[in-house]
Formats: structure tokens, sequence, C-alpha cells
């Protein structure tokens, strides 16, 4: 069994909870080429009917072209084993990629990929409907396309909310969507390293949700489609109880 140890409902107007959240101010790419400017506006970012509002735009900003918003948990909620899941409704159209990951906290002293990532939902539009679940370590990443990954067909993931769930222990993460069982990814899966440059996804991680535009793996950009939103009702964090 486990037990709710910490939500944010996103039951407020307007900014989102600063004691939970932070709100990125950027225009890197992120490693990836990605093509938006994350910005800390309220037409990028809101709360609003209990819902978190996430809207992609095109527009100049900076020397970019279109703007989007991030949130981390850095620094304000350490996510350790347990149970992590996310209700949401994805955006649509070719250049869109909303996603729900973590990174490991030690990611400023050692870098990524070391600090390990988990992918605990990622779609792009130009293939919509499938989510993909991923693991990236310093062995085993898309930058060398060795990384576990999974993808699976889910209709309606663009027009209805769903749960997105991770359950994480120290050998093994296993990943639903409305608590139905897609795949587990082990330590030592398939004859892989066990140390921590094959399996680096020990705690304490930082939680991460995030609309970007195009880039590596969003792909080409329909221009046509903007603006668009991804919608999160919740997120949850629970742990197991040992009782």
């Amino acid at each position: 069994m486990y037990k709710l140890i910490w939500e944010d409902d996103f039951n407020v107007d307007g900014k989102v909870n600063e004691k939970n959240w932070n709100v990125t101010y950027s225009g890197s790419g992120n490693g990836n080429n990605e093509k938006q400017f994350y910005t800390d506006r309220l037409v990028n970012i809101f709360c609003k009917d209990s819902l978190l509002h996430i809207v992609a735009r095109k527009e100049k900003f900076d020397f970019k072209s279109y703007t989007s918003a991030k949130i981390t948990t850095f620094g304000k909620k350490s996510i350790k084993y347990g149970k992590i899941e996310i209700k949401a409704k994805l955006p649509k159209g070719k250049g869109m990629w909303p996603a729900f990951w973590m990174l490991g906290e030690n990611i400023r002293e050692v870098g990524w990929p070391l600090c390990g990532e988990i992918d605990i939902m990622e779609n792009v539009g130009r293939r919509p409907d499938e989510i993909h679940f991923s693991l990236h370590s310093k062995k085993y990443n898309h930058n060398l396309n060795t990384h576990q990954t999974f993808v699976e067909s889910i209709k309606g993931v663009h027009d209805e909310f769903h749960k997105y769930t991770i359950v994480w222990d120290e050998s093994s993460i296993k990943y639903y969507v409305n608590d139905k069982h897609y795949i587990t990814f082990e330590k030592g899966q398939e004859g892989r390293d066990e140390t921590k440059e094959g399996w680096p996804y020990y705690p304490p991680y930082f939680l991460i949700i995030n609309l970007a535009v195009g880039g590596n793996f969003g792909g080409e950009i329909d221009d046509n489609i903007f603006p668009q939103t991804l919608l999160v009702d919740y997120v949850k964090v629970y742990e197991k109880n040992e009782n």
C-alpha cells in the first residue's frame, strides 16, 4: 500500500504555487534544438478551474519564434522511491512535445546523463496517441540510441485526461496508464551495466513538467496549430507504507 505524501491539484487562480514549483525562464534549447522560449508569463502558464495550463504559442520572443513553459520542483520537493503520477490531457499537432519526467538532483555536480533521467510520459505530435516511457543513463541514452524505452499507442490522450504513473524502487521502475501496467524496466535487465553509469536511478530526483516545441524529438512544426495547451489536473507523490 502507498500513502499520499505530496500533491498539487492546482486549485488556485493565476500563478502556480511557488512553494512547489520553479518556473523556468530560458531559451537554451535544452540540448535538443528545441524552438521555444520558456517564459514565466501568464499567457504561457497559469492555473484556472483547478487545472494547470501550459500554453505553447507562435510568437517572436527574444531570439525564438515560439513560447511555452516548464516547471520543476528542484530545491523545493525531492522525490524518493514510491509512486509518482500525473493526470493530464495532451496538446495535439506536429511539433508538440509534452513531457512529465524526473532528473537526479546531482545534475549540477555530475551533469546529464550521469545524473539519470526518468521519463514518466512523453508524446510527440507527429506520432499522435503514442506514449513513450524511457530511461536515460550515461551508458544507455538517446544520444547513443541505447536508452531503455517502450512505446504504446493509447487512444484519446489528446481529447481526454489520462493518468500516467510510475512505481519506483531500488531495482525497478514500473509504468502504468490509467492503472494498467505496460512495462517494467529492471536493474541489470538484459545484461545491462548495474553500476551508476547504467542504473543511476537512486533518490533524490526532482519533477519536471514542460511543453516543448519542435527539436530533435519534437520534429517538424505545423504553424497552423497554435496555440496549444497541456492541461494538468494534478500531480501526486506517494511513498510505500511499510506497516
